[in-house]
């Protein structure tokens, strides 16, 4: 199966889950608006977001996949299923311990996740609270991931990437329970926790249609889980830098009132191109990776990597080239309802700007790190991404201070220095593999990134152009900004496309597998 048709699967049913995903947001921001009651339940829904893009978008499973496939190929359908088994007992033993420890401590570390709100009598006590509620899917997420792990490995991908949709069913259900926006907030945090129990019962009932029993009990330390420990921990860890820093920059923007909602609310923008094509690419190559390095073929390695950088680079440049290019124009159109004013989009606009030239990283993180993982190396992923924390947490601290010093907004300072780490982890992978002759861009890749960045340019400057004309374009379609976006949003899509055809930057023989699917 080619890593475009991987890909595919992968995406579609993400992009379902991120288009549910993008109702869920607008139902949320009209209830509750950018302010106090907003910032708890967004700090609580950090958890979620955190242990979802860690665990369940492929980060424990890429380091999960290389182990139980090896052991599949070389001991048989018993033996993974044995080592599946006791890596999810220890796997719930530790989540389920850090879930109680979390619980207990919550109000320490709503200091460091909350800290602008700790003498807030109502709120800060709210942030905790919430938190509390959403702890539990920890260890759901944990288990999802290592089903998710067991179908991947499978060829499996449709399930794993439809699972998140039960979170965006449990919320828009949770936003409509309660009569003010504290009752929301409350049973939102709950319908976090229930959508988790949600998703392992359904992935479990996947594992179990591939003929693989898993049960839960007595967790012991045996050689495979051990084996896969050695491997989870720094790949977890290494995929984990990027969550890191946005949790960074959260607790950073507690010293100011509304500025949790408007990264948020660009978070949930930008992270569409991340899960559309990084996770899904990332995901696809690892099996074949995998394959390549056990049997030692350079080529086919160095095959599947520069498909899988041209294709994710084809994809998401573009997404970043448009972010930039009207950044107002998107979230104005999808969020300013409710509660949630147009002064609160031109914030979220400011920060989505500069999360938008960031996007082109976070996705090459989630390419190259594969390049580790297929050969087993997570500790080196694990390094720089904690290179990429420290730089993200001292330029964010020395941004956002700065520029309160001076009269103005600290936030914008958060996005920059997120965007800025991920491109330094990114340039660190890549060094890395080169340096151990496991990955060099071939010509061809080159070729194609420059025709890549030439159409990316063409489409922004019709975006700008398009997006300067809204009023103009809304008058067309009912005075209805979403519906102008929406034209807009196409206009631009089919004329990438184009541009990309023109330029080189999609080759139409790359089509021909996904039509075969």
């Amino acid at each position: 199966m080619s890593v475009l048709r991987n890909t595919l699967t992968q995406s579609t049913w993400t992009l379902g889950s991120r288009l549910l995903g993008f109702l869920r947001d607008v139902v949320i921001l009209a209830k509750l608006g950018a302010g106090p009651v907003a910032d708890a339940f967004f700090t609580a829904l950090m958890f979620p977001n955190l242990f979802r893009r860690v665990f369940a978008e492929g980060a424990f499973a890429q380091a999960f996949v290389p182990a139980y496939s090896r052991t599949l190929e070389a001991e048989g359908p018993e033996a993974a299923e044995k080592l599946a088994e006791e890596t999810l007992r220890g796997l719930f033993a530790v989540t389920a311990f850090l879930v109680v420890i979390a619980q207990v401590a919550m109000p320490w570390i709503m200091i460091l996740l909350h800290g602008g709100y700790r003498n807030d009598p109502v709120h800060f006590p709210l942030a905790i609270l919430l938190t509390q509620i959403t702890m539990p899917y920890l260890s759901f997420m944990a288990l999802a991931a290592l089903l998710s792990g067991v179908l991947n490995s499978g060829g499996r991908f449709a399930m794993s990437a439809a699972a998140p949709t039960l979170l965006n069913f449990s919320l828009l259900i949770g936003a409509f329970i309660g009569g003010n926006n504290y009752e929301i907030a409350r049973s939102l945090a709950v319908a976090v926790s229930v959508a988790g129990l949600l998703q392992v019962i359904l992935l479990w009932y996947g594992v179990s249609r591939q003929k693989i029993r898993l049960r839960l009990g007595f967790p012991k330390l045996t050689p495979g889980v051990k084996r896969v420990a050695a491997l989870a921990v720094p790949g977890t860890i290494a995929a984990s830098g990027m969550q890191i820093n946005i949790l960074v920059s959260q607790a950073l923007a507690s010293f100011e009132t509304g500025a949790k909602t408007w990264l948020y609310s660009a978070d949930r923008l930008y992270q569409l191109p991340l899960g559309l094509v990084g996770v899904a690419v990332g995901l696809a190559i690892l099996p074949r990776l995998a394959r390549a390095a056990r049997s030692d073929d350079q080529v086919q390695s160095q095959s599947v990597m520069d498909n899988g950088v041209g294709l994710a680079m084809a994809l998401t440049v573009p997404a970043a080239a448009a972010l930039m290019a009207a950044p107002f124009l998107f979230v104005d159109s999808f969020f300013t309802r409710g509660d949630f004013t147009s002064a609160d989009a031109h914030q979220t606009a400011r920060a989505l700007f500069h999360f938008g030239w960031g996007v082109p990283a976070f996705v090459l993180i989630k390419v190259l790190a594969p390049g580790f993982f297929a050969r087993e190396d997570t500790k080196t992923p694990m390094a720089y991404s904690l290179v990429s924390v420290g730089v993200n947490t001292v330029l964010g601290a020395s941004l956002f201070f700065f520029l309160k010093s001076q009269g103005m907004d600290g936030f914008p300072g958060l996005a920059i220095a997120t965007s800025t780490a991920a491109w330094v982890n990114a340039g660190l992978l890549f060094l890395g593999l080169g340096r151990r002759n496991w990955y060099a861009p071939g010509a061809p890749l080159l070729r194609r990134l420059a025709s890549v960045l030439a159409a990316s340019a063409a489409l922004a400057a019709l975006l700008w152009y398009l997006a300067a004309r809204t009023d103009l374009i809304a008058s067309y379609t009912l005075d209805s900004k979403f519906l102008a976006a929406v034209v807009i949003g196409f206009t631009g899509l089919f004329a990438y496309g184009v541009f990309a055809l023109v330029f080189g930057a999609i080759r139409p023989s790359e089509l021909k597998p996904a039509r075969k699917g």
